[in-house]
């Protein structure tokens, strides 16, 4: 599951849940690592593999929650071992104003909600850019 955003009627890419991350390290525990994380094939670490630091109970306002729906707070910079998503562009992401964004659900974003959304990505794919995908 995960979420489609668009500017203008244009595919930007899509916001997937992407599993535990050391926001302090920027390291994925997802022992494939970036590459792996939406694949079934692969183990997560418990604890940050660089820090040691163990991830927090977020509940519902998890990244996972926020796909679902379920999360009530609006986003904070995380810090720690957390959730976090992934963004698979669409789109080149150096073409995106960013000013007129819409998600699949008709939310619009504003150009700083927006960019909220990029940095609970801190995983970015390029490798679907112009490719149709959903």
């Amino acid at each position: 599951m995960g979420t489609n955003f668009y500017e203008r009627g244009k595919h930007l890419g899509k916001r997937s849940a992407a599993g535990l991350y050391c926001w302090d390290c920027g390291l994925t525990l997802c022992k494939g690592g970036d590459g792996a994380i939406h694949h079934t094939t692969h183990d997560w670490y418990k604890t940050c593999p660089q820090c040691g630091a163990k991830p927090q109970d977020e509940g519902w306002e998890g990244t996972a929650g926020v796909e679902l729906g379920f999360a009530k707070k609006k986003p904070t910079q995380k810090t720690g071992v957390a959730s976090c998503g992934s963004f698979t562009w669409a789109m080149e992401p150096t073409k995106v104003k960013g000013i007129a964004v819409k998600d699949e659900y008709g939310r619009l974003y504003t150009k700083r909600q927006w960019q909220a959304v990029l940095r609970a990505c801190p995983i970015r794919y390029t490798h679907s850019i112009g490719i149709e995908f959903s």
